[in-house]
């Protein structure tokens, strides 16, 4: 993926970009960055896709200090940046606190897909480990960097189902908070979030008319009674990964990109027939 930026009101806003065709944005979530998508991006054909970067995390650390970090206020700095890149309906892909935003996209902005994996809806979130950052935050805010990044591998050994990946993800995502006062930036973040975001636009996904999937490791922190909530409420197959864990666009990406393929077949050829779904114990228990 190639890197981009552009000052985008007064935000210097960043993303990649890999291939042509629609667009697809892919929005990540807390504590990472658009690398979260790595490998999931060179399985995925046909597309312009745009791995939009939050504001306040990864290379754009620096440029959330001051401003609103909330889940709301980023659906707000995605649509801007959308207007920006002239993005007319694109396909939204949304893990964590980017399926958050996804979500309220949708009910403000035409859309040609959705696709929603292990996300923040209802009242699902934060998840524990995020509350404990924000109870500790004060220590957390002065903690010296190498103890910021210990516990930063503890939550990305709980996260993760593949122990390796987990190890890799973790140098990853942490080369943007190691330049930065780490503690300082994880409790910006933290200290951010709140599920009225979410809660209070719920009652509008019912109206939300275009092809979706949620796909779900079945052993992330949000149950999986969530995933199916979002599947009836948006009228869309939910997709289980029995023995998956949270960070499925890392620990499983051939399985998220097969569906994430078969969501753009799905724009570009609409069918009445319904989206094929996983058996009940999905591709990643195989």
């Amino acid at each position: 993926m190639e890197p981009r930026s552009a000052r985008i009101g007064d935000i210097q806003m960043r993303w990649y970009e890999y291939g042509v065709g629609r667009p697809l944005v892919l929005l990540h979530g807390i504590p990472t960055s658009p690398r979260l998508w790595r490998h999931v991006v060179p399985a995925l054909s046909g597309v312009r896709v745009l791995a939009w970067e939050l504001i306040g995390y990864g290379g754009s650390i620096r440029e959330g200090r001051g401003l609103d970090l909330s889940v709301a206020a980023q659906a707000r700095y995605l649509l801007s940046w959308m207007d920006a890149l002239a993005l007319e309906r694109p396909i939204l892909v949304g893990h964590d606190l980017g399926g958050g935003i996804a979500q309220i996209v949708a009910t403000q902005r035409p859309l040609a897909g959705l696709l929603l994996v292990n996300c923040v809806a209802y009242d699902s979130w934060p998840i524990p480990s995020v509350k404990l950052l924000r109870a500790m935050a004060p220590l957390v805010r002065r903690a010296p960097n190498a103890l910021v990044k210990w516990m930063m591998r503890l939550m990305f050994a709980r996260l993760h189902d593949d122990p390796k990946r987990a190890r890799e993800s973790l140098e990853a995502h942490w080369s943007d908070y190691a330049r930065e006062k780490a503690g300082a930036a994880l409790v910006r973040q933290a200290l951010a979030l709140d599920n009225r975001d979410t809660q209070r636009i719920a009652p509008e996904l019912r109206n939300v008319k275009v092809p979706a999937r949620v796909v779900w490791g079945t052993r992330g922190p949000q149950s999986i009674a969530y995933a199916h909530r979002l599947g009836r409420d948006l009228g869309a197959p939910v997709i289980p990964l029995r023995g998956a864990h949270h960070f499925v666009p890392e620990d499983h990406p051939d399985v998220l990109a097969r569906e994430i393929q078969a969501l753009i077949e799905q724009v570009e050829r609409p069918s009445p027939v319904v989206p094929r779904m996983l058996s009940p114990e999905g591709d990643a228990a195989r």
